[in-house]
């Protein structure tokens, strides 16, 4: 599959996507990352990338990107207010009479929305409960309109929490901010670099579904997270609360993520894309953070 790309773009080159551009760079050199201005043009250069300058509030600078039969991968935003996603709305209309081969989409796993701690396949509902979800959901469900329209190829992969070295909670805790200790609100999380590793799994499979959920398959609570991350890096255990506590203490932000669960089955991701997990659970991907 990727011999028959005729270039690979990635719009959003934040951390994951320069970590997925670095790995198909391995590979093939035709990289290109699409960034809002030339701030990090010469770090992304001296890794061996190009860039392509565009900003994706501004529907006119994106008149001449070339994607035609490209592998696309969008990580970029949406914007921070509202239910729809203006930018992948921008960003495929520019590319209308350009078609792409495959486009791969980071979403949310927000989009299912609260599943009171049950299992969730790719086969379920969504129903996103967070503005922040429904943007998500608003871009997946343009990039499949978009797809029957033009015969690309769709995969959205459907990301939980994201953790690393470098993505770790270190301020909240060394900041003594409190967890709850008697709410079981499941949450899932995926470790940066299986991520980038999935991404490019994605690109490279024959065939591959239109949508797969990504997580280490290994749920817990967020006070259990706060809690290992501490004890990994000797910083005081983080304070214990009740649910009732919290509700009178916590950011709305965070009540609104407590508020949430579920339990992600990554089965299919699993078996599909040939993914063995470099970190299987969140001890492993804590272990390495700090041989780092």
């Amino acid at each position: 599959m990727p011999d028959t790309y005729n270039s690979i773009l990635i719009a959003g080159c934040g951390d994951i996507g320069c970590r997925v551009a670095k790995l198909w760079l391995a590979k093939r050199p035709d990289v290109y990352c699409l960034i809002r201005n030339d701030k990090y043009t010469e770090s992304l250069q001296g890794s061996g990338m190009r860039t392509l300058i565009a900003d994706l509030d501004d529907p006119s600078s994106l008149k001449n990107l070339n994607s035609h039969k490209a592998l696309i991968y969008y990580f970029a935003p949406p914007p921070d207010q509202g239910v729809i996603d203006t930018r992948i709305g921008n960003y495929l209309a520019a590319m209308q009479d350009n078609v792409p081969q495959r486009i791969i989409y980071i979403s949310t796993s927000g989009v299912y929305g609260n599943c009171d701690g049950a299992w969730v396949t790719e086969d379920d509902a969504v129903k996103p409960s967070a503005d922040r979800s429904r943007r998500r959901l608003d871009a997946e469900q343009q990039l499949k309109s978009y797809c029957k329209r033009t015969n690309a190829e769709r995969v959205i992969l459907r990301v939980p929490g994201i953790y690393g070295c470098d993505r770790l909670p270190v301020a909240r805790i060394k900041q003594g901010r409190s967890v709850v200790k008697d709410h079981n609100s499941f949450t899932n999380r995926i470790h940066e670099d299986d991520l980038a590793r999935i991404c490019v799994a994605a690109g490279e499979k024959n065939k591959p579904a239109p949508i797969y959920n990504v997580s280490d398959g290994q749920p817990g609570t967020m006070a259990q997270y706060f809690t290992e991350t501490a004890r990994a890096l000797n910083l005081p255990l983080p304070p214990e609360i009740s649910w009732q506590e919290a509700q009178r203490v916590m950011s709305p932000e965070m009540l609104s993520y407590l508020s949430e669960s579920r339990r992600i089955d990554n089965t299919k991701m699993l078996k599909e894309l040939g993914i063995k997990l470099l970190y299987p659970n969140l001890h492993a991907g804590l272990a390495a953070c700090v041989q780092v």
